[in-house]
């Protein structure tokens, strides 16, 4: 009799094992669902949370030295002053672009001609011809480029307030963490301080390799006399801060920009080179030494959560990506039944 039986319950246990896969696709394709429709309102909490995580322990050593109140309009007004200058660098940097492109609109078509030419010889005919960029087409362009600073203003305000309300907040949160690890049986404030002190050093290197691949590519332009050194120097600073992709976009531009300028290939040549090796040093090797000593996931795996929450969330997903990911995996570290994944998705 139980030579019989054995078999059904493979069976019931195999049928058990593929309806709790199923039903784990199907909740992960609901949270993805869920995280992209109503990006709109995520995207500002990550980015608020985020920020909270940073500046915590700025409010935690006011509070050792002066009252809460005087603690929190200190951390406040700081975080103000440098979401002002983040997004006041953006929007004059772009505009700055913005305002020579339209200052030398003949020049952008006398390289399309010439780049037209040459591929036309090359047997590759280009069929769109130069009246789609006429006076209209930029005008166009200008405008869709104020849409976006406009949308970044507003998005920096709404963070701003979250941001705010949640440091005011947290100054009165800890009674109700603990109830709430009692409840749940997790450690809230030991996994909250984990994954802020993991945050804080993934933005203490990506800060330091954004600023030093900044000020590098604003001497570096500087030096041969390209136009706009500041602001390729400021775009190249904060393009840092989007892995993999955002160094490639921060060397394409002023390249084919320095192209027009100098209506010739030696100069955007020796900017590519130059370019192309200060991204190559810091990416390939600043980077992974320092941030190995932080954290030990995979690039693998940080190169797949790029592009998922790149999917999910377009730039906002790009910037902001990674550190949700750490944030994720070190809540798995913190509970047995899924440290596992940790080890997993390690190095």
């Amino acid at each position: 009799m139980n030579l019989i039986k054995l078999p059904e319950d493979r069976s019931a246990k195999s049928g058990d094992v593929s309806r709790g896969f199923a039903q784990i696709l199907f909740t992960a394709f609901l949270v993805c669902a869920a995280l992209y429709f109503a990006r709109a309102v995520i995207e500002p909490i990550a980015f608020a949370l985020v920020g909270i995580a940073l500046v915590w322990p700025i409010q935690k050593a006011l509070e050792r030295r002066t009252s809460k109140n005087i603690a929190l309009f200190v951390t406040i007004t700081i975080n103000l002053i440098v979401i002002i200058a983040l997004a006041s660098a953006i929007v004059w940097s772009v505009g700055d672009v913005v305002h020579w492109i339209i200052a030398n609109i003949s020049r952008f078509q006398s390289a399309y001609m010439q780049a037209s030419q040459w591929l036309e010889g090359q047997g590759i005919f280009v069929t769109d011809g130069m009246q789609k960029y006429d006076a209209g087409y930029f005008v166009e362009f200008l405008q869709g480029v104020a849409l976006q600073l406009n949308y970044l203003v507003g998005f920096s305000i709404v963070v701003f307030v979250l941001l705010t309300f949640g440091l005011a907040e947290l100054v009165h949160s800890g009674a109700r963490f603990n109830d709430l690890a009692q409840r749940t049986g997790w450690d809230i404030p030991a996994i909250s301080e984990d994954i802020a002190t993991k945050i804080r050093k993934y933005m203490l290197i990506r800060s330091a390799a954004s600023l030093i691949t900044g000020l590098a590519a604003f001497l570096y332009t500087m030096y041969l006399g390209i136009d706009l050194a500041i602001a390729w120097g400021v775009i190249s600073f904060i393009l840092n801060f989007i892995p993999y992709f955002g160094s490639v976009i921060a060397v394409a531009f002023p390249v084919l920009f320095s192209a027009v300028q100098f209506e010739s290939w030696q100069v955007p040549v020796a900017l590519f080179g130059g370019l192309y090796m200060i991204k190559f040093l810091i990416g390939n090797y600043f980077e992974p030494i320092v941030a190995s000593k932080a954290f030990s996931v995979s690039p693998f795996v940080m190169l797949v959560a790029f592009f998922f929450w790149s999917f999910l969330w377009g730039i906002p997903g790009a910037f902001i990506g990674l550190p949700i990911t750490i944030a994720m995996i070190t809540i798995c570290d913190h509970h047995a039944s899924t440290r596992w994944i940790v080890k997993l998705l390690s190095t």
